[in-house]
């Protein structure tokens, strides 16, 4: 039997779980239930030899004014940074060197990126028409308006960034909603940007500035401020075995703690783990319905810290560099983490965060620690022209279940959750199944969540 009641419980403290519980903080008596030892999920910063890394995420975006609201209600635990305008060059892999991704359009028609062919093609971009297929690939979509080149050398290295992803499966109106929109809602990529930014705005749309962001001190800063505005007392930690019962009108939660079973009610239960662990937590609902939430691929992801007291190579100027996959390279890309960010690496030295695998390399995921190494140091000494490779810190970290790709199964996904929050009212899906995968997505829902739960 139960023993406590709550308004709300959240299975997760990740970044989702952790925002939602902060503000309903002063509405309603809230229980976060954490598989995990500590809140942040994967957010994790870690310091050692003079570097300081970023154990999953290492930036985000402020890509809503809801991120900007947050760091405001945050300012007395946590303070976010915001790299100068060197943080806006990328650069992208092609032919043996680094090319910078052109910002205007002088240095569009001077890249070696893109053909000419494709450089004259874009003129005529705004007046192509739009697609008629909502479940039109990525690949297809930049092919039909932009080009081959632009697929290949700007599409394809954005999406290894974000998604580590392939563009030929990745489905813009689920994935990418608002360049989709762009085309769909003004018939034009480059027409609809310039349209859509002369809209008039709300307050708090002006707050989304599209920044990068980190925090001072590393992104954990933000996750512990908001595990301690939410209220510690409010968590429980090292919790296994969770299942979720309905019944009448509210919702048995059972699990376990400290070799202990515990069973604790609420009226609302809101899930934010991945899609992977809903099947077991939400063992009631039909096996349909399991399969829709599970079938969700995610990317297999290894990202290195890699620190050097000593940089030999050339000047770290910009956000990072990507690797096309035309390129036929076996890293995903390189962050210049101590490039924009302050006290990521001693005076003189450098702090790279280099990706590897995803959907198209899962190779390079199943290579042992020994063989990962003996790659970053082929790649970094051509890729950044070192004579020697001697890193002072190289720290390896892998996520089997990294980033989730959203395909042509979307609709489906979307589809049961709508379904089934119908069916048992007071049972709320979220997380990164839903809504978009990066850190101001993660806190818009939970935004979002917190206004209608309050209504």
């Amino acid at each position: 039997m139960p023993n406590e009641t709550f308004d709300t419980v959240i299975l997760g403290a990740g970044l989702t779980g952790l925002s939602l519980a902060h503000y309903l903080r002063n509405q309603q008596d809230v229980c976060v239930l954490e598989k995990k030892e500590h809140p942040g999920g994967v957010i994790q910063t870690r310091t050692e030899q003079g570097f300081t890394y970023e154990t999953g995420p290492n930036t985000g975006i402020v890509k809503y004014g809801e991120v900007a609201k947050l760091f405001d209600d945050l300012k007395e635990y946590c303070e976010p940074y915001i790299p100068d305008d060197s943080v806006k060059k990328r650069y992208i892999w092609k032919k043996d060197q680094w090319e910078e991704l052109p910002s205007g359009l002088a240095s569009g028609i001077k890249t070696p990126l893109f053909s000419w062919r494709d450089k004259f093609r874009i003129l005529g971009e705004p007046f192509r028409k739009p697609g008629k297929d909502p479940e039109e690939t990525l690949d297809r979509m930049v092919r039909r308006r932009l080009g081959p080149s632009f697929l290949n050398y700007a599409v394809d290295p954005f999406i290894l960034g974000v998604y580590a992803g392939d563009p030929a499966r990745i489905v813009p109106s689920y994935a990418l909603p608002r360049l989709y929109n762009l085309e769909q809602n003004y018939g034009s990529f480059i027409g609809g940007a310039i349209k859509k930014k002369l809209e008039p705005k709300t307050e708090l749309e002006k707050k989304a500035t599209k920044d990068v962001f980190s925090m001072r001190g590393g992104l954990q800063s933000l996750t512990d401020g908001l595990y301690q505005s939410a209220g510690p007392e409010r968590f429980r930690f090292n919790v296994g075995y969770t299942q979720v019962v309905p019944e009448e009108k509210a919702f048995e939660i059972h699990y376990q703690q400290d070799g202990e079973n515990k069973c604790i009610r609420a009226r609302r239960v809101v899930t934010t783990m991945g899609a992977h662990d809903l099947p077991q937590t939400l063992s009631f609902l039909s096996k349909q319905e399991q399969h829709h939430l599970a079938n969700l691929k995610y990317a297999r992801v290894i990202q290195a810290a890699v620190g050097f007291s000593q940089w030999e190579g050339p000047k770290l100027n910009g956000f990072g560099g990507l690797v096309p996959f035309v390129e036929d390279r076996d890293v995903l890309g390189a962050l210049f983490m101590s490039a924009f960010l302050p006290n990521r690496a001693p005076n003189n030295g450098a702090l790279l965060s280099v990706f590897m695998g995803g959907t198209r390399r899962e190779d390079v995921f199943n290579r042992s620690d020994r063989e990962i190494e003996a790659i970053i140091e082929q790649e970094l000494k051509e890729m950044f022209r070192l004579n020697t490779f001697n890193p002072d810190m190289l720290r390896i970290m892998r996520y089997e279940n990294a980033i989730p790709q959203y395909g042509k199964e979307s609709r489906e996904r979307f589809e049961a959750i709508d379904n089934i929050q119908q069916k048992h009212k007071g049972l709320i899906i979220a997380g990164n199944v839903r809504d978009g995968i990066g850190m101001a997505d993660r806190i818009k829902q939970a935004a979002d969540l917190a206004r209608a739960l309050q209504d």
